[in-house]
This record gives structure tokens, C-alpha cells and sequence, in this order.
């Protein structure tokens, strides 16, 4: 090694020892379903001008990915640092859906490892997970009188940046929006109506944000989505709502620098999944999973964009990376917690020793990283009932899709079979087109699916049938078991019986 690249490498080292023995106060800001569509992604249109600033101030990640594009699920990897369908966390939490984590993971989750860094955890907005025994913040802050108004929500948050004391924050701030909400558009020319995403009637707003409306014949149509009326009346609230949440963003940046926060606080800004449409959430297709994620750390260098392949089960162990707490050799915590439900008996969990994820801390500032090129993902449930597991294994090029529940017809979230984007094409028959597919095709799928991403970026051509493909498709399908083995899924017998 040249005594240039030995003099960088220690700097890098350098700055990050430095910046893991500062302590640095910790923003972790997740919005609900939201793509990567941001000015500083490439969208020509969208205003997002605080993420965008946080892009020049921080790293870019241009290929993060959730595990899983379904609400629960997904929090509970992000704040475990381990696939749902080891976690427990196989589906929704609230109501009658049910589902929860281990009590075992406690001994590794976020909000508690960072507590006993001597951080202060405080949360507010969208949760999601339980039980609190794994997931407990010292703080629940109100979002009282902001409801979708998610800027109004950083009020709450400045007695915590005030506080005088030694012990650095740890915050999650989790919006609400752009999910879908239970209101449509009433004044829409469409026999079927918008969703409003949160948005309030058209020609109002919220008290102190002035809303960015979107004309819907001018926006660019996803190619997994249809190009129709209704679909375009649909994403211009749809990106409305992430606008307004960009402004929550760029108010809590303000925040942060007023309290002289700003300079030692790392954010990280990123959403549980992609966007509410079908063919998005709750698939483990592109569009699905793919999200925003960007990273401005202390002492790391900004205006960088890094191709690695990250996900969230990598947030928590980078998180604790950056507050001095990660064992990278072991690739768990430096010390496990004691666990308050001991996993055992019948719904412990298994004992827990080290994460999924790893540390991406050492790739900010940098363009590449390498031996980041793979990824997994795995749904199980969204809602109850929805039992449709699915496994699927990327790398740079293919993604090899595993359909467990095939030949069952895909089953729909309540709100997205709503759609007014589905509900139009659906109601012509299965033959309608949805975006590259039909809609036959998107409901009835095959239990193997391989796609080339390069030339099918959309993931309409089904490439696991095709006999010069059988040496990949085979390949993947190993790598694809390998995997679901290293991670505890339970789902991996299936390859033996049925």
C-alpha cells in the first residue's frame, strides 16, 4: 500500500474514533412509504430542497433497500438490526393483526443499547412495533395539534436539543406521511377519486406550511405504475404529502442549528418502505423496497453519492457503530443486555448474539464500498390476512424472487386494493395493462421470478423459465437458501416439502 492510501486510511480511522468518542447526538428520520423521489435523486420536478441539502452536507446512498415493504415489519428490522422473520415481527402490531417482537431481541434493539451508552432516547410520531419491553424510549414526545402538519411536530423536539446535560440524544423522528390516509379528493374530475395522502382539501393547508401542489398532467408515471388519469391524480397528492414532509425535515435541521446542536448530530433520513401503490408496498419488488437514504455525520465529508448496497437491517449496528457500542469482529454489540422476558418457554425467541446487518459508518464520504453487492429481503404478512411469504435475493444485476404461497392469488392491503390506480385498471378485466404487467399477471404469479434489473428495471420479464437462464436461476436459488439459513428463517424447510 502507498504511503498516500496508508496516510488516508488512518485519517478515515482517525475521524471516525473521533467521532465515535464524541458521542454524537443521533436523528434517525423515517417517513411512511416513500421512493426514492427527491431533487437530489434525480427527480427534475419534486421539491425537496432539505434533503437535497442534506444530500450536499452528507452521503447519498443511491442503492438502500428495506428488507420487507410492509409498515411493522420493516420498523422492526430497522430498530433490531435483524430480518423479520427472525425478529417475530412477522406482520402488523396494531389491533387484530397482532404480531410482535421476540422479548429475546431486546438484548440487542436500538433505543435500549443506545440507553445504556448513556444516550437519551426519546421518539415521536409512528411506532409501530411492540413490545415496548424490546423497544422502549425514555421520552414519547406528542405530536398533538400536528397531526399531518409533521413540520408542527418539531416544537415538541427542542426541549430535548435544550436540555443541558453531557448525555447525547438519540431521537426517532417518525412521520406519518406520505401514507395513504382515509380521505380522497372530492373535487377530482374522476368517478374514482384520489387518495389525499394526508394532503388537506385542495386550496387549503395546514396552519404555517403552505402546501406545493403538483399538476398530475405534468408528472413523470414509475414504469411499474399505469399511465392513467387516475394514477396521475394519485401521485400528485402523493407527492405533495412528500414535499411536506421535506419541510419537517428542513424545520428540524433548523432546530437542531438554533440549539447548536447541528455540528454534533448525525441524521439519518430514510423511510420503512416505498410508496403506497400497487406493485410498491408489500412486494419485494423494486419499487417496493427500494428507498431514500442519506447520511450526515460529524467529521465525515458531504456532497458524496455511494453506490453500496445497504439496507435497514445495517441501521442499528451502524448506529451504534457511530456511539462506540459495535463489535464489528462479533458483528453484534460490544455487550449483550440483559433481557427482561428471557427468551425462553413458548414465544421467547431464540437467544440473540449478533445482527444481520453490519456497519456501513467507514463507506460516508466515500463513492463505493466493496463486498457491499448483495442483499436479501423477506415478507411474510402485512395485514393478517395476507399470508403471502415471499423471499428474494439481489445482487448488482438479478433479483430471484421465491413466491412460497404460488399458485395463491397475491393478496391485497386494504388500502391499496382501494386505489383508485388499481380499481381502474382492475375493473377492465385481468388483461388491462398495469404499468409493463396486466393485471392478471400482477395478481397470479409463478413461485420463481428472475429478473435481469439492467435491462428489465420494472421487472415485467419473467427470465425463470428460460432455459439458457437455468445455471443463474439454479445459482441463485443457492445463494437465496444460503441466506434464509444464516438468518434463522423458519421459512427455509419449504424448500424440503411442498
Amino acid at each position: 500500500m502507498k504511503t498516500s492510501s496508508i496516510a488516508r486510511l488512518l485519517a478515515t480511522v482517525s475521524c471516525f474514533s473521533a467521532l465515535a468518542a464524541a458521542k454524537p447526538n443521533i436523528v434517525l428520520f423515517v417517513t411512511d412509504d416513500q421512493s426514492p423521489v427527491a431533487g437530489c435523486y434525480g427527480s427534475p420536478l419534486i421539491q425537496t430542497p432539505h434533503l437535497d441539502a442534506l444530500a450536499k452536507d452528507g452521503t447519498r446512498f443511491t442503492r438502500a433497500y428495506a428488507t420487507t415493504a410492509s409498515c411493522s415489519a420493516s420498523r422492526s428490522v430497522i430498530l433490531t438490526g435483524l430480518h423479520n422473520h427472525a425478529n417475530g415481527q412477522y406482520g402488523h402490531t396494531h389491533d387484530h393483526h397482532k404480531f410482535e417482537t421476540f422479548p429475546a431481541c431486546a438484548a440487542v434493539s436500538l433505543p435500549l443499547q443506545l440507553k445504556s451508552l448513556g444516550y437519551r432516547t426519546a421518539h415521536i410520531g409512528k411506532l409501530h412495533v411492540a413490545p415496548e419491553a424490546v423497544y422502549r424510549f425514555d421520552q414519547y414526545l406528542s405530536t398533538a395539534g400536528g397531526g399531518h402538519n409533521t413540520p408542527k411536530w418539531v416544537e415538541a423536539c427542542k426541549p430535548l436539543f435544550a436540555e443541558k446535560t453531557e448525555q447525547p440524544f438519540f431521537l426517532c423522528f417518525w412521520t406519518t406521511d406520505p401514507h395513504r390516509s382515509n380521505d380522497v379528493e372530492s373535487t377530482a374530475k374522476e368517478k374514482l377519486k384520489p387518495n389525499r395522502f394526508g394532503n388537506p382539501p385542495k386550496g387549503e393547508e395546514y396552519p404555517g406550511t403552505p402546501e406545493v401542489a403538483y399538476d398530475p398532467a405534468a408528472l413523470p408515471v414509475p414504469a411499474f405504475l399505469p399511465d392513467t388519469p387516475e394514477c396521475r391524480g394519485e401521485l400528485a397528492q402523493y407527492y405533495q404529502s412528500v414535499t411536506r414532509t421535506d419541510k419537517a425535515l428542513g424545520a428540524l435541521v433548523a432546530a437542531l442549528k438554533e440549539a447548536g446542536q447541528y455540528d454534533n448530530t448525525m441524521i439519518v433520513f430514510t423511510a420503512d418502505h416505498g410508496m403506497a401503490f400497487p406493485g410498491g408496498k408489500t412486494t419485494v419488488y423494486e419499487a417496493g423496497l427500494h428507498v431514500p437514504f442519506v447520511v450526515r455525520a460529524p467529521g465525515a465529508k458531504g456532497g458524496k453519492a455511494n453506490d453500496a448496497m445497504i439496507s435497514h437491517a445495517d441501521i442499528t449496528p451502524s448506529l451504534l457503530d457511530a456511539a462506540g457500542g459495535y463489535d464489528a469482529a462479533k458483528r453484534g454489540p460490544k455487550a449483550l443486555l440483559e433481557v427482561a422476558e428471557p427468551g425462553v418457554g413458548e414465544n421467547g425467541g431464540r437467544k440473540i448474539t449478533r445482527y444481520h446487518g453490519r456497519s456501513w459508518l467507514g463507506l460516508l464520504g466515500k463513492e463505493h464500498g466493496e463486498g457491499w453487492d448483495e442483499l436479501m429481503a423477506s415478507h411474510t404478512f402485512h395485514e393478517i390476512q395476507m399470508y403471502y411469504p415471499m423471499r428474494a435475493v439481489r445482487d448488482r444485476r438479478y433479483k430471484l424472487i421465491w413466491n412460497l404461497a404460488a399458485p395463491l392469488p397475491y393478496p391485497f392491503a386494504t388500502d391499496l386494493w382501494a386505489a383508485s390506480t388499481w380499481q381502474a385498471q382492475f375493473q377492465k378485466g385481468e388483461d388491462a395493462p398495469y404499468g409493463k404487467r396486466t393485471v392478471g399477471s400482477y395478481i397470479h404469479r409463478p413461485a420463481f421470478e428472475l429478473f435481469d434489473l439492467e435491462s428489465d428495471p420494472a421487472e415485467s420479464v419473467n427470465l425463470a423459465a428460460d432455459p439458457a437462464r437455468a445455471t443463474l436461476l439454479e445459482s441463485m436459488k443457492q445463494r437465496l437458501k444460503a441466506l434464509q439459513k444464516e438468518t434463522g428463517d423458519p421459512w427455509v424447510t419449504k424448500w424440503d416439502y411442498e
